[in-house]
């Protein structure tokens, strides 16, 4: 069983959704990060050795949002603290640059560091 991590991983208090990109129907909520992988919180237990499907949008100040698409196997699932609520970790295949980005800002936004001093 995979129990050590490589990987830092970064929690997200707020939580984006994320959905299925074939049905585009939700599925869950990110629950956290990493450049290979990241948790899905949802009300259905996921299917382990699995590949699915997942989408996310990511809100802009202007209403508008940007959607990356991921392809990403299930490894593990289990009951979350919150009842009626499933913890499952995915690790991601090829995920874009857009994904890098993604948790890129993440990193820089919740681990408070100083912002680059602009030319």
């Amino acid at each position: 069983m995979f129990t050590d991590r490589r990987i830092e991983r970064h929690q997200l208090p707020y939580f984006l959704r994320v959905f299925n990109s074939v049905t585009d129907k939700p599925i869950g909520f990110l629950g956290n990060v990493s450049e290979d992988g990241l948790m899905l919180i949802s009300q259905l237990p996921m299917m382990t050795g699995v590949d699915f499907s997942l989408r996310l949008k990511l809100p802009f100040g202007d209403g508008c949002q940007q959607v990356i698409d991921l392809t990403a196997s299930c490894l593990w699932c289990h009951e979350d603290a919150t009842p009626l609520h499933y913890d499952a970790g995915f690790s991601l295949q090829r995920p874009p640059p857009e994904y890098g980005q993604l948790v890129e800002a993440l990193r820089q936004y919740f681990s408070f560091q100083p912002l680059p001093a602009s030319a």
